[in-house]
């Protein structure tokens, strides 16, 4: 069975007088290792896709299966371990907290899953440097530019060590310089990982890196 294992989908949300149905009998087959691009139209609901595979939303019908998960038998509770442990996420807006310290921001995961405090901090330290940022590592959120942060969030998706990315419009907010950066960064940081990936985007050059480009359309997958 593929890592990613998604038949007759179906996500719809309430409307006053009907329901708004976004995802209609979709399928979505990914094997573990791979890196798979989703385009399409804005609000035709690629980002309705994440947030189902990621756990974050429930659905109306179907069977997703991530691994050895069932999310549709999953309770609350256990979509929330699901996420916190086999998950990692990567939004167009960073969602830092501005509050803390790029080097708190990736600590944060660890901090909620009980690992001490020695432990966090080497763990935060090594991915900050890895994306570049080991100097910047005592910098708040709105001291870097908007690379740096997406790189901060990048270094926030992968300290938990999750089986799977789910990068949403990741470069949908930078500059084409800084974009092209930060695919690179995605794609080193896939392979080195071991990764399986899934990225909404409206970037071809990013989505023509991947191993397959899937499109959404009609609430179905081509």
């Amino acid at each position: 069975m593929a890592f990613i294992d998604v038949a007759g989908l179906v996500k719809s949300y309430p409307l006053p007088a009907s329901r708004l149905v976004v995802l209609s009998d979709l399928a979505l087959s990914v094997e573990a290792g791979e890196m798979v691009a989703i385009v399409g139209a804005s609000g035709v609901g690629k980002s309705t896709l994440l947030h189902v595979l990621g756990g974050l939303d429930a659905f109306d019908a179907g069977t997703v299966r991530i691994g050895e998960a069932d999310l549709g038998s999953l309770s609350d509770d256990g979509r929330v371990r699901f996420r916190n442990q086999r998950v990692g996420f990567v939004f167009q807006f960073h969602h830092l907290l501005p509050e803390f310290s790029a080097l708190e921001n990736v600590e944060m995961p660890l901090r909620i899953a009980g690992r001490s405090a020695a432990g966090r901090d080497a763990d935060a330290r090594a991915l900050l440097m890895r994306v570049g940022l080991g100097d910047r590592a005592a910098h708040r959120p709105g001291a870097l530019s908007g690379g740096e942060q997406q790189r901060v969030a990048v270094a926030w998706a992968l300290v938990g060590r999750p089986a799977l990315l789910l990068a949403d419009e990741p470069t949908g907010n930078l500059d084409e310089h800084t974009a092209a950066e930060l695919h690179a960064l995605l794609r080193e940081m896939h392979r080195e990982h071991g990764l399986t990936s899934v990225i909404a985007t409206h970037n071809m050059t990013l989505a023509a890196a991947c191993d397959r480009v899937l499109r959404l359309e009609g609430g179905r997958l081509h």
